[in-house]
């Protein structure tokens, strides 16, 4: 019987494997393979991922090289700086840009970029943001359509941020005080001002645009999109699609400004970075962490979710009054995934209700989902869940149809 522990060894290349069976896999108690149970001597329980690369569910696996470096990194001494550069280089070569740094996930990446507009490096100002803003510029603008809880990490900085709806409210906007514009590309699709419209405007004023595209990966192109599109400074997510260290992130674009927010950051002291700490592990293991993904077959990887997404949806559907729709995001989490609904004559049972159900069986399944349907992707599954996951929902549903 082949043991979970070797399953997630050889996670990238099941899809070669082709005959694996995943339940058998999934048969052994990962416990098993480990000393102590520390999660269960904390009183916690591990669960199936069928919602996503949510931080609050611990978002991604790393890749097994992933855990391999930062096991390195951990037993060794080197200089944070140093680190730092080697790596920024690297990933600048490999994501096509002047410039890296790896963050301490993609929020700290959105305050560490914000302080670098804000203060270009200067000691001084460095140490003075965000309680003083003398000498610097203090606003930030934004449409209101992509005003989100993330936002608050570039108040982090001291900054105004300004909500328009519109170019003719943007351009209306710009003073002498605007340090920046702030693009959300999850937003793209609801605002008015698309993301290259967004890039001429920031260049024909000569302000610094930044895009903020933490769940943005796949597709794989959009690491490199938008610094060639011609953002000042783009960040992703470490931990999410790219499957690095969770709390790990990484901010690309212009020397100048990546420059200047490693000024803001650790190890440097008195600064609105400092505790936004990146260690020798987690910059090392989100270097190989983009190495494995770039070099993944990215269409064999999209074919496995639609074969896996499809088992759910055809198991699903043979309940009767039961309507799946598979679906697509278009932006953030753009993989395939599906909507489970149903006729409430019928199916007697909430959505919520099913989540619920879903949470505390066993195997503990989590879902993601509104009053409508329960929502579900196979992309953070290891291969062979998605079949677990779909008989559980059809006798929960079926249980609430007899």
């Amino acid at each position: 019987m082949t043991k979970r522990r070797d399953l997630l060894k050889g996670l990238v290349t099941l899809p070669l494997l082709g005959g694996l069976s995943g339940q058998d896999a999934l048969a052994h108690d990962v416990a098993k393979d480990f000393e102590r149970d520390y999660f269960k001597e904390l009183g916690l329980r591990t669960f199936i991922n069928a919602a996503g690369t949510y931080t609050m569910l611990t978002a991604s696996l790393p890749h097994p090289e992933v855990v391999k470096a930062i096991n390195y990194a951990a037993l060794q001494f080197v200089r944070l700086e140093d680190l730092q550069d080697k790596v920024g280089e690297r990933i600048a070569e490999l994501l096509k840009c002047e410039a890296a740094m790896v963050s301490a996930g993609a929020a700290s990446a959105i305050t560490l970029g914000t302080a670098a507009v804000l203060t270009g490096g200067d000691p001084k100002k460095v140490q003075s943001i965000p309680n003083d803003l003398t000498g610097m510029k203090s606003e930030v603008i934004m449409q209101k359509s992509h005003r989100v809880g993330y936002a608050h990490a570039i108040q982090n900085c001291g900054v105004k941020i300004i909500e328009v709806e519109n170019r003719k409210e943007l351009e209306a906007a710009i003073n002498e005080k605007t340090a920046m514009l702030w693009f959300l590309n999850t937003g793209n699709p609801l605002g008015k001002i698309k993301d290259e419209e967004f890039v001429a405007i920031g260049k024909k004023y000569k302000i610094p645009t930044f895009n903020d595209c933490a769940a943005d990966v796949p597709p794989v192109e959009n690491l490199w999109k938008h610094t060639q599109m011609g953002f000042d400074l783009v960040c992703f997510s470490g931990g999410k699609g790219i499957r690095g260290p969770q709390s790990a992130g990484l901010l690309l674009g212009k020397k100048d400004l990546i420059a200047a927010a490693r000024k803001n950051a650790p190890p440097n002291g008195d600064t609105v970075g400092r505790g936004m700490k990146v260690n020798k592990e987690e910059i090392l293991g989100m270097l190989v962490a983009l190495e494995v993904y770039l070099a993944k077959d990215h269409q064999q990887e999209w074919a496995m979710w639609e074969k896996q997404v499809k088992l759910i949806n055809d198991t699903t559907s043979t309940v009767a009054g039961v309507k799946p729709e598979i679906h697509v995001p278009p932006v953030a989490n753009h993989v395939p995934s599906i909507k489970i609904m149903w006729d409430n004559t019928k199916v007697k049972i909430t959505p919520e209700e099913v989540r619920n159900a879903l949470r505390n069986g066993h195997p503990s399944i989590e879902t993601m989902g509104d009053d409508k349907s329960v929502d579900i992707t196979t992309w953070m599954m290891i291969p062979g869940e998605e079949r677990i996951v779909a008989r559980r929902l059809k006798e929960i549903l079926q249980n609430a149809a007899s």
